[in-house]
């Protein structure tokens, strides 16, 4: 599907009164919430968003092959939701999928931490907490500095052209992360394209098919993959985070097959899918936005600004879900137990009540109060390491480009979960 000029793209995205009026319905701006190729559509999404922001905030969504859900378009019930974490819990429902998908999922056992709870959910939560505290990402800095050297230096060996996602923001990201988790550098091409066909699931391009069993089984077969080492880090623990998981004990017993398996999943995915997506995104903003490009290059000093607003701006998580406890009420719209919350993040990001002219890449913005992360207990536990990969890629990129622009078309990727661009062609020239 084409990327038509939209909030990426240009200065501003206006959504006007008379614009929302020629939309079409309330249900039928809220089913773009479970229609994958819809994020491929950034015009169309943040339009029927901004519909939704204005006259329904909380909507009912009934649409065919999902269970029904409410779609949660505003910052503030966002963050009402995320701090009433035991009012409104991640399992059994945490991500949109459909209800076969749904179904096959809660079969397996998958339990990431993703689908837990307190207690559970901070206990577990706690064995890799150490290896992404501000001491662990200190100690890491100069080798992510150097990666971001080494992938910036490709650049410049690939003769001013490359597709940047697929020849530089995946696989940097990728190699952090699993050179954190321990798996050997031979096997990255396995686990990149594992990744890729996992969160890619919705995506022709990414998927491993149509069918929701091939996606199971790209699952069962990173799950084959670190059950063997596993058994490996068991019989010699090693200092890396894939150890640690494998030797972990709670109330000293092993975490169960299920769960080390899902824990790695999750790492493995969440550490590497999202981060890429913003890297590549907030490069095609500086690009689309030469003055906050120039501006940057000017004074290093904004970069952490700078990183907050890219991760804003890409939004690589689109939604979480959550499932009411309890009867319960949300912005005067009355919630049953067992029903089901979809947190729409990308809508959160762009809510005019929460940024000023959110629709303005702003790398100056602050205050950034961005839900990128989510919120509270569930704060995205490798939020610092995505934060310091940004920043040094850009630290090492901007004093040695020259210039940079498109050289072909942007591509987004299908998706309800995580995404964002699948192929950015960039024409540059390098110091």
């Amino acid at each position: 599907m084409r990327l038509r000029s939209g909030p990426m793209q240009g200065e501003k995205c206006h959504v006007t009164k008379e614009s929302l009026m020629s939309m079409p319905t309330i249900d039928d701006a809220a089913k773009v919430l479970a229609d994958p190729n819809s994020y491929t559509d950034e015009t169309g999404l943040h339009a029927a968003l901004a519909r939704l922001r204005a006259k329904a905030p909380i909507a009912r969504v009934e649409v065919p092959d999902y269970r029904p859900f409410w779609a949660v378009t505003k910052h503030a019930d966002i963050l009402a939701v995320e701090r009433a974490n035991r009012l409104f819990t991640n399992w059994p429902r945490p991500v949109l999928m459909t209800a076969a998908s749904d179904d096959m999922g809660a079969a397996a056992g998958i339990r990431t931490l993703i689908h837990m709870d307190d207690p559970q959910h901070r206990v577990v939560r706690a064995i890799a907490a150490d290896w992404f505290s501000p001491k662990a990402m200190k100690a890491m800095g100069d080798r992510i500095e150097q990666l971001a050297k080494q992938y910036v230096d490709r650049m410049r060996e690939a003769g001013g052209e490359c597709d940047f996602v697929s020849e530089v923001a995946v696989n940097f990201p990728l190699y952090v992360i699993m050179s954190l988790l321990g798996v050997p550098e031979s096997d990255f091409p396995r686990m990149l394209k594992l990744t890729q066909e996992l969160v890619g699931n919705d995506d022709d391009e990414l998927r491993r098919s149509a069918s929701s069993d091939e996606t199971m089984n790209a699952l069962l077969d990173m799950f084959g993959y670190f059950q063997h080492l596993t058994a490996t880090w068991r019989e010699t623990p090693t200092g890396d985070l894939g150890s640690t998981i494998a030797n972990a004990r709670i109330d000293g017993e092993p975490l169960s097959d299920i769960d080390t398996m899902s824990y790695y999943a999750i790492i493995a995915t969440a550490g590497h899918d999202t981060t890429s997506s913003s890297i590549a995104g907030g490069l095609h903003a500086l690009i689309e936005h030469p003055e906050q490009r120039e501006m940057l290059s000017a004074d290093p000093d904004l970069i952490p600004l700078a990183t907050e607003e890219i991760i804003r701006w890409v939004t690589p998580v689109k939604a979480f879900m959550r499932t009411a406890a309890e009867d319960t009420t949300l912005g005067g719209v009355p919630i049953a137990a067992g029903d089901s919350l979809l947190l729409s993040y990308v809508s959160a990001n762009r809510d005019e009540e929460a940024f000023t002219d959110p629709f303005r890449f702003d790398i100056e913005r602050e205050p950034n109060k961005h839900v990128a992360f989510g919120f509270g207990v569930h704060f995205c536990l490798g939020a610092g390491l995505a934060r310091m990969e940004i920043s040094k890629f850009l630290a090492e990129l901007l004093p040695r480009l020259k210039s940079i622009e498109l050289n072909g078309e942007p591509r987004l990727s299908a998706t309800t979960f995580v995404g964002g661009l699948k192929h950015l062609p960039i024409r540059y020239s390098l110091i």
